[in-house]
């Protein structure tokens, strides 16, 4: 691999400039990561999430296909809503016996509109503690959304229906054993949430884009809705899309995002639904995979981890399930996921980074007793995630 920065960007330029990408030699290229310059690395994302096909014809073209379809999502799903409940709110005549609050039928648009305000409540909780340790999600974005920000607008918005909404989030119970609960000291939560005051109106934070991308792929999946620990997912994509040097590309971060972030969620999705965990498609599968790569790596850190009941799902849970991005800072989160979209098999190398960080730590792992090695699992040590990647890269080539 050519090492220096100037000839790296020259390498990418190449491949990326020709009418048609090689995708082989694209992910040979980003899977040793991407530079940020130029805004590469949301160009390559894109394309090896598959938002943006190899022919580069008809990349202007797809972009605003599908960019104005994301209009019509807010439309119908955020703006309708509102609509609809501003005009409900008017007058009592207004408020038919068939579509009242209390109407028990399923089928009730206010039967709907509750159930999506459980769902908001959770993802509300979930955005406003994206990485705390950052400002990023807590400024504004140069491109609020206008459609929803216009003064003129009467109706209620996802802001509003958040403030308005009495429906208590402990409703909605769907955290999943080990995704969230064991936050990494470097994700500390802030003692108060006065940090994330809403910002004036004709503002909108970061975490509020981010929130409205969760409410409409929740809304357009309702299979399976929003579960804890995608926040994790959509934050290092939106982030890395809002901050694209690239101010045409930024201004649609946030339906760019959605997009990617729908492809990523149909690969990793079943990580997610907890009926599957035991399928061969679920999380269990995988985590034990972990262990039976190491054993077949390290065996003697095996029988280590195996004789304290070490189970993977202790740690590899989430590890894999959000694709490390609690593991880590922000930015290397970022380097590990150039490595990670640039896998052609798709995620098997997540199990040899998986692997790489245990025998990394090896001889602490060797030493400790059960508490401590929990310890080290659940805040991982090594903050240097090049060493990783490359161990990573060693595993793999040992096969």
């Amino acid at each position: 691999a050519r090492g220096s920065a100037p000839l790296r960007i020259a390498d990418f330029q190449e491949v990326l400039g020709e009418p048609t990408v090689a995708l082989t030699k694209l992910r040979e290229l980003c899977f040793s990561g991407i530079p940020f310059d130029g805004g590469l690395r949301c160009l390559c994302w894109k394309i090896l999430l598959n938002y943006l096909p190899l022919e580069k014809a008809l990349w202007s073209s797809l972009l605003k296909k599908q960019r104005d379809l994301y209009s019509q999502f807010l439309k119908e799903m955020i703006i309708q809503p509102g609509i609809a409940k501003a005009n409900l709110g008017v007058s009592r005549e207004d408020v038919t016996l068939e579509d009242h609050p209390l109407n028990p039928n399923p089928d009730s648009r206010w039967n709907t509109y509750f159930k999506d305000n459980e769902v908001l409540l959770q993802i509300d909780k979930d955005v406003r503690r994206l990485y705390p340790d950052m400002a990023f999600f807590q400024r504004p974005t140069d491109y609020p959304c206008l459609l929803i920000l216009d003064p003129q607008n009467e109706f209620e918005t996802l802001r509003r229906r958040v403030e308005q909404t009495t429906l208590k989030s402990q409703t909605v119970a769907r955290n999943r054993s080990g995704v969230t609960n064991v936050s990494s000291p470097l994700k500390t939560t802030p003692s108060s949430l006065s940090e994330y005051e809403v910002l004036p109106n004709g503002c909108e934070a970061h975490w509020e884009v981010v929130e409205r991308i969760l409410f409409i792929y929740a809304k357009l999946n309702p299979g399976i809705a929003y579960v804890q620990g995608m926040n994790e997912i959509v934050g290092p994509l939106y982030y890395t899309f809002a901050t694209d040097p690239n101010s045409e590309w930024k201004e649609h971060a946030e339906a760019d995002t959605f997009f990617c972030f729908t492809n990523l969620m149909a690969e990793i999705r079943d990580n997610f639904i907890k009926s599957l965990d035991d399928s061969q498609c679920g999380i269990t599968y995988k985590m034990e995979k972990v262990y039976s790569t190491l054993k077949e790596k390290d065996v003697e850190l095996y029988l280590k981890l195996q004789e304290q009941n070490i189970k993977p799902q202790f740690f590899a849970f989430r590890w894999l399930t959000l694709l490390l991005s609690q593991e880590f800072l922000l930015p290397d989160v970022i380097r590990i996921w150039d490595s990670l979209f640039a896998d052609d098999k798709r995620f098997d190398f997540l199990l040899l980074v998986c692997c790489a960080m245990l025998t990394l730590i090896r001889d602490q792992l060797l030493e400790g007793d059960f508490t401590l090695n929990m310890r080290l699992l659940q805040d991982y040590p090594i903050s240097d995630v090049h060493l990783i990647l490359k161990k990573a890269k060693e595993l793999q080539d040992s096969k």
